[in-house]
């Protein structure tokens, strides 16, 4: 039986300096001023629109994704919080996390950010290597890369994620170290390091760069994984690690299958309705300016997440978590008993893909190492009713 899971607050701004050639994200390049105060109006009227949906919960932690969030005013990023707060109430230790590109950092604006209530940044840093940024179309370079992190420190934030791609165009092991090496001597508590892959709408996917083969992308993550862990951060996701205390309590909730409002210009949401016993996706419209446009106020798309596809998102989330998640939270979060899949559950046990626990669904070492295979087959089974 469905259960009300903690809510999370999706925020997006999309405006970007530039579109980077591998970014599939709905990002749109800046040409003129932002319409700043225009679209901090709209995103509030959307929050008051979906509120009810909250069902009585508070807001365990909000994440301004993009685009390049900071490239908004502090007073802007304040005005959004306070208008939150008064419309849904915020937990006591509420993690407020705001993507930051280097390239837009300045110490007052981001002391600023501080101040109104943002006390988590994620920095897109992706390379320390002037030549890999280049590649990649970032605007920044390595030293602005440095710089914004000690920009970040100064302004008071301790709780910090670095965000680097390996797996680079012409990459070699030695300069994926040399990256991991920079963000950990600089004191980054959290680190998302994850593989390039080339997606559909990118420039990338126009007109490829040449990547590091097979042997090569093995070499970078075995050595990498090494180095990481011997820093003391921990792995506690695919691509996520960091020091104690200090995860993405953010997206651990997407991991766990919690539910979140999404608000902003292509935002997801993903809402379960315990008096419908049913699950929801949400999402608005894409582009920021018809987002704004009176016409698409109160035009809201919404559907169920049927079962087939519920096992499946369920399981995408929770076995990228290295420790996995307790076997009850299947039937609270989708509804489905875990019966339901037992003879797929059985069988991925008996070939020790999973942990042959009861009370955990979690893979197992070698099934980590195989996991879209596993994945694949959740997403193949139909369970039964």
């Amino acid at each position: 039986m469905l259960t009300l899971p903690p809510l999370s607050l999706y925020i997006h701004i999309p405006w970007c300096v530039r579109k980077c050639p591998y970014c599939d994200f709905n990002s749109h390049a800046q040409r003129g001023d932002l319409p700043e105060q225009d679209y901090v109006d709209r995103l509030l009227k959307d929050l008051r629109n979906d509120a009810a949906w909250a069902q009585g919960r508070n807001i365990q932690s909000i994440f301004f994704g993009g685009g390049t969030p900071s490239l908004f005013s502090a007073k802007a990023i304040g005005q959004i919080l306070a208008g939150v707060k008064d419309c849904i109430p915020l937990a006591d230790d509420c993690e407020i996390t705001l993507e930051a590109n280097p390239g837009t950092f300045e110490q007052e604006k981001f002391s600023g950010f501080r101040s109104v209530g943002v006390n988590r940044l994620s920095i897109g840093v992706q390379s320390f290597n002037d030549k890999h940024l280049k590649t990649l179309g970032r605007i920044h370079s390595a030293g602005e890369a440095e710089a914004a992190i000690g920009i970040a420190k100064q302004a008071g934030f301790d709780n910090f994620n670095v965000d680097l791609m390996h797996g680079l165009s012409n990459q070699s092991v030695e300069e994926a170290l040399q990256d991991i090496q920079l963000a950990i001597a600089l004191g980054a508590p959290h680190l998302s390091w994850y593989q390039l892959t080339i997606e559909k709408n990118t420039a990338f996917f126009s007109a490829p760069p040449v990547l590091p083969d097979e042997d090569t992308l093995c070499d970078i993550g075995d050595a990498g994984l090494e180095l990481i862990q011997a820093s003391g951060l921990n792995q506690y996701e695919v691509s996520a690690y960091c020091r104690t205390g200090r995860p993405s309590r953010h997206n651990i909730n997407y991991w766990q299958f919690g539910d979140y409002l999404g608000i902003g210009a292509g935002a997801h949401g993903k809402l379960t309705l315990v008096d419908e016993q049913r699950v929801i996706r949400t999402q608005k419209t894409r582009a920021p300016e018809h987002y704004m446009s009176k016409e698409a106020l109160n035009v809201r798309k919404y559907a169920d997440i049927d079962n087939k596809d519920m096992i499946f998102e369920f399981m995408l989330n929770a076995l990228r978590l290295k420790e996995g998640v307790p076997a009850s939270l299947l039937s609270e979060r989708t509804g489905m008993a875990l019966a339901s899949m037992e003879p797929l559950w059985h069988d991925l046990r008996q070939r020790g893909l999973m942990v042959d626990r009861d009370d955990k669904l979690a893979t197992t070492e070698r099934g980590g190492l195989f996991l879209n295979d596993v994945l694949q087959e959740f997403l193949d089974y139909a369970p039964s009713a």
